[in-house]
């Protein structure tokens, strides 16, 4: 089968797709533009900032040398996408909250004190004849001793009590995809909220990475039965409110 012709999926695809599947093929199967979401953008900034402070040697990784950065990585993002110049109205103030954020993440870790193995790693499989599975890892250490940690930063809040395992999701594709690639199982998932200091830990075991392969084919199988039935059932909730695509969509639309 021509690689391209292949089903990609992702965790968000996933998630996408699970939570929604309108809101799925909106996204996957139409490719309908988006414009930027100011929420999205600033962790993209605070994400880059992160990224680049691992670019240094350690002794000079302090949150000072992380603010320090955020102008000139805010002009470059700036100058990817131009829109976002209007839609930020003040500029300190935006600064300002990446600012906190990064303030934060010291409180949580201490990246003079470690080398980070890899940063933005992209992991892919063959997971199935006609399904491609890939995600991009915010950063990957492997230990001298050999193990793995599965670092995730989130500029968000912490998902609230009992929300943690959706939350993890993410990370244990990730963990799956690493372990199918390496033969490696992470020792630990971590997830980093920015937003209020907070960390969601796991340690994965090779039962819970097996379940998300299995909950994985079965989303997979899913998918086809809608491409194929070309049926796409909108699922409202809460999140509506916070969707582009509400304006169009069938659920809101009657």
């Amino acid at each position: 089968m021509n690689t391209d012709s292949r089903l990609r999926i992702s965790p968000s695809s996933v998630n996408d797709y699970n939570n929604c599947p309108q809101l799925y093929k909106y996204r996957s199967i139409d490719h309908l533009p988006q414009p930027p979401n100011l929420d999205a953008e600033r962790g993209t900034l605070v994400h880059t900032v992160l990224h680049d402070l691992f670019e240094i040697i350690a002794t000079d990784r302090t949150p000072s040398k992380a603010i320090d950065l955020l102008p000139s990585r805010w002009l470059a993002q700036i100058e990817a996408k131009p829109e976002l110049a209007a839609m930020v109205t003040n500029e300190k103030e935006w600064l300002d909250r990446a600012s906190a954020l990064l303030k934060t993440y010291f409180t949580l870790e201490q990246p003079s004190a470690f080398e980070a193995t890899h940063r933005e790693l992209h992991l892919e499989n063959d997971f199935e004849e006609r399904v491609y599975l890939h995600g991009y890892v915010d950063r990957l250490d492997i230990a001298s001793t050999g193990e793995v940690r599965i670092v995730d930063y989130k500029t968000g809040k912490s998902p609230k009590p009992g929300w943690e395992e959706k939350a993890l999701f993410q990370l244990r594709v990730y963990a799956l995809l690493y372990w199918k690639t390496s033969g490696v199982l992470p020792r630990l998932l971590q997830l980093i909220y920015l937003g209020d200091g907070k960390l969601v830990k796991s340690n994965p075991t090779l039962a819970e990475i097996e379940s998300t392969e299995k909950f994985l084919h079965r989303t997979a199988a899913d998918i086809f039965i809608s491409i194929e039935n070309n049926y796409w059932p909108p699922n409202p909730s809460r999140l509506c409110d916070w969707c582009f695509f509400k304006t169009i969509c069938p659920a809101h639309n009657r």
